[in-house]
């Protein structure tokens, strides 16, 4: 007869509480592991940002609401003085995003260089005229006093000479051109020198500020030659190497970026935030700024984005030559990026 061996209560009671401790033991060192394990650093992107530019509003923005943070994103931001020196920097490795217009890009990609865009802003700039100009027409501007910002090629002054062509005004022969950097043309559009200015979008937002009156936006006339919706001439560039490699960073920049616009847009508690920033003298600049940067916000399929931006660089090419775009008579593939999920 086989003997069975009963554990005495108290043998029962000990067990059970080594079960209880042991569970204790092995719930607190996981606990130990986790919290004694290094946290993953969070991914950095070295950024060149143009200290005036609206890219810094964007950044404040950023930070303010600690967007960078949720997006496991750390930004290292280098200000400089110029978009040029920007340039420098991306193509010496020393930047890893800077703002920039696809037209450099594609030229770039064509002398060998593998940068890539993806949209910021369409906003661009405009025709201003003094409120009680008797401007009231683009076709009236022959024979005036027409101030240029940004020199012989800008973009905005390109596309402005290929409109007008299509009536058969010639606005360089027609019209009396004078160029300068966009404050100073700014400046003389409120002295009064000049009958009309072409000048950036934040400059003309000064002068819309101030009472002048937008005779006609670039992007008015885009539709004229060949666009189907708005186009952002701007945006953020990067080595298409360094992306590869940081495909799920530049998604989240990407997104987080987008956090921001939306922030910007339907906060103006968000504007007052980075007033200072902005420059603006009084509380109409500021509102005009804002209606415009809101305006210039992206919201185009980045396919339909970059059909349009060939349509341009076409028209862009013939009026402004080798010296705009370089050696390429179409904008180059691979351009813009396409490796935005939900793109």
């Amino acid at each position: 007869m086989p003997i069975v061996l009963k554990s005495t209560p108290f043998e029962e009671m000990a067990h059970k509480a080594m079960r209880v401790l042991a569970r204790i033991l092995a719930l607190a060192m996981m606990l130990a592991l986790t919290h004694g394990a290094p946290a993953r650093a969070a991914d950095t992107i070295r950024l060149a940002v143009q200290k005036t530019g609206t890219f810094s509003w964007e950044l404040a923005t950023i930070r303010g609401a600690g967007l960078d943070k949720e997006a496991d994103l750390s930004l290292e931001v280098t200000e400089l003085a110029s978009p040029e020196a920007g340039k420098i920097a991306l193509r010496a490795g020393n930047a890893d995003i800077i703002l920039s217009d696809w037209l450099w890009v594609s030229r770039e990609r064509a002398l060998g260089a593998k940068l890539t865009f993806y949209p910021y802003s369409s906003a661009l700039g405009a025709v201003m005229v003094p409120a009680a100009s008797p401007i009231k027409t683009l076709a009236d501007l022959r024979g005036r006093k027409l101030a240029v910002g940004g020199g012989p090629i800008d973009k905005s002054w390109l596309l402005l000479q290929a409109r007008m062509k299509q009536d058969g005004i010639d606005l360089k022969s027609d019209a009396t051109i004078v160029y300068g950097a966009p404050p100073l043309i700014a400046a003389k559009a409120l002295d009064g020198e000049m009958d009309a200015s072409l000048n950036f979008w934040n400059f003309c937002a000064q002068l819309e500020a101030k009472g002048f009156r937008r005779l006609a936006g670039i992007e008015e006339i885009l539709p004229k030659l060949g666009a189907k919706g708005a186009v952002s001439a701007v945006g953020y560039v990067f080595d298409e190497g360094w992306a590869a490699s940081h495909r799920d960073a530049v998604a989240r920049f990407i997104a987080m970026t987008r956090k921001a616009k939306q922030l910007l847009v339907t906060s103006d508690a968000a504007w007052d935030k980075i007033a200072p920033l902005t420059g603006a003298s009084d509380p109409a600049m500021l509102k005009t700024y804002r209606d415009r940067y809101r305006d210039g916000i992206p919201r185009r399929n980045i396919n339909d984005e970059e059909a349009d931006a060939r349509v341009l660089y076409r028209v862009l090419a013939e009026t402004g030559g080798r010296d705009l775009v370089g050696p390429a008579a179409e904008l180059d593939p691979g351009t813009f990026y396409h490796e935005v999920p939900g793109d």
